[in-house]
């Protein structure tokens, strides 16, 4: 895909990959309706497009609410006429064992990083049908071909938005809409609390910088490939735990003791 003149639609603009992505994205023509919830993020990534320039507009939206989804796409259709790409990059993190999640936590986390993307693409899916190209892009993580301690509730939203991507995928295959599932492993941004920028630093994961992943993600859309997964060697057990999980089981067991203690002095992050 050439993304020149591209409309395309991204949630979660304004965090750290975002604000990587969208930069891109305009170097490469790319029309771009950027979406986020707070006054801050919004506030940002105005200026963002005032100083880079951009031909872009900026949508102050809480994508779990039916009516802002509307509107969302609404404000495409004015401003761009219409949607070719979405990404769907908006999503939270919880960072704890689950017996110590919060119930409030869980319905929430699967409203953002699930159902949001999902009534989402529900709501401009119709439309490129009916023009007959578009393509769709979910941005899941590792942790959702991995299940990982400590990310339980998280692991298990983005073992679900891949499963739908692949259904979505096979459902669309004799029409010209394609779907992308772009799985990063941790990426160096805020959205990942403190406790596993520190598990990072002794070496018990591994993180990659934005500037990667979102030149991968890009290259990932213009390649119009289904399913990407970034790092290794967390791309090649993710493979391994598809055919043989016990081998990924005996490998995180040795690391339990120190990653349940992590977990259980990390806060969850915020939306």
């Amino acid at each position: 895909m050439n993304l020149n003149g591209k409309r395309i639609l991204l949630t979660g603009a304004a965090g750290g990959i975002g604000k990587e992505l969208t930069t891109l994205l305009a170097r490469r023509g790319a029309r771009l309706g950027l979406v986020n919830h707070s006054d801050a993020a919004v506030a940002c990534l105005q200026r963002q497009v005032e100083n880079q320039q951009m031909d872009a507009i900026v949508i102050q939206a809480d994508i779990t609410c039916a009516d802002a989804r509307q509107r969302t796409v609404q404000r495409m259709r004015e401003n761009f006429g219409g949607i070719d790409v979405l990404i769907n990059l908006a999503g939270i993190l919880d960072f704890k064992l689950f017996s110590e999640v919060d119930a409030a936590t869980i319905p929430r986390l699967l409203q953002v990083n699930l159902e949001a993307p999902m009534q989402l693409i529900r709501e401009i899916l119709p439309g490129m049908i009916e023009r007959g190209s578009g393509q769709i892009v979910n941005i899941g993580s590792m942790f959702g071909s991995i299940g990982f301690p400590g990310f339980a509730t998280y692991s298990a939203s983005k073992f679900a938005l891949r499963g739908f991507s692949q259904a979505l995928r096979r459902e669309l295959a004799n029409s010209p809409i394609t779907v992308t599932y772009v799985a990063p492993r941790a990426v160096k941004t805020p959205f990942n609390p403190e406790a596993v920028h520190t598990m990072a630093a002794r070496g018990m994961m591994h993180m990659d910088e934005v500037s990667w992943v979102a030149a991968r993600i890009v290259k990932a859309i213009e390649k119009d490939r289904d399913e990407v997964y970034l790092g290794f060697p967390e791309s090649l057990f993710a493979r391994i735990n598809g055919i043989l999980p016990r081998l990924v089981d005996r490998s995180l067991k040795k690391s339990l003791p120190s990653l349940s203690a992590f977990a259980r002095d990390a806060s969850p992050d915020s939306p």
